[in-house]
């Protein structure tokens, strides 16, 4: 039994294709670099804070034949980074506290390009990709939804528990300029950048 598990282990992981679901925190930065513009006039504002969620997603992937330690790979995560109740300042202007406002940033990595290093059971990897961030702000009444593109990243342990069952650890960055018109009905329209870190646990079946 022992010979057989330290073959399975140690023999170069054949090319394969995989799908994967994940889930995790999402831990972003405060939104940066606001603008607030209406009528032609457009002011900058402070920096807004966001709260901290779950996030969840699932991955497809495919290593290539020839080149094993390449790869492809298609991901889609969700998370709730709400903005926090605080001061809300536009240009010159204090408007005091301000109530908070819900937040929902659907991800969707059309292909990212995953390098890894096989150490039998073991799998350091790491990719970089596309993201669209399908983003909708709302204040339980009024909502506005935005779709922009930005920039996904990840590092992370895959553990091969079997030839065709892994575990992994991830950690994932997020940048992205979002910008929503008409925000929850008050004709403003903000732009700010996006930041955001995941870290991630996950079950992959490979084929």
């Amino acid at each position: 039994m022992g010979v057989l598990c330290l073959t399975l282990f140690n023999r170069p992981v054949q090319a394969e294709m995989y799908v994967a679901g994940q889930v995790g925190v999402n831990l972003p930065h405060s939104l940066s670099n606001v603008e607030w513009s209406a009528g032609g006039v457009t002011l900058g504002g402070n920096d807004l804070s966001l709260h901290n969620s779950l996030m969840y997603g699932a991955k497809l992937g495919y290593y290539f034949d020839s080149l094993r330690w390449l790869g492809v790979e298609t991901e889609v995560f969700n998370a709730t980074p709400h903005v926090k109740q605080q001061n809300l300042t536009i240009g010159p202007f204090d408007f005091g506290t301000a109530p908070g406002l819900n937040l929902r940033v659907l991800t969707w990595a059309p292909v990212n390009i995953v390098v890894r290093h096989q150490m039998g059971a073991f799998e350091p990897y790491g990719g970089v990709g596309l993201g669209v961030f399908f983003s909708r702000l709302s204040d339980g009444t009024d909502s506005s939804s935005s779709t922009d593109v930005g920039l996904n990243t990840q590092l992370g342990l895959r553990y091969r528990v079997t030839t065709n069952l892994a575990l992994f650890g991830e950690w994932k960055f997020n940048h992205a300029n979002i910008s929503h018109n008409n925000l929850a009905g008050t004709g403003l329209n903000v732009s700010a950048d996006y930041n955001a870190h995941n870290l991630v646990f996950g079950v992959g079946y490979h084929f």
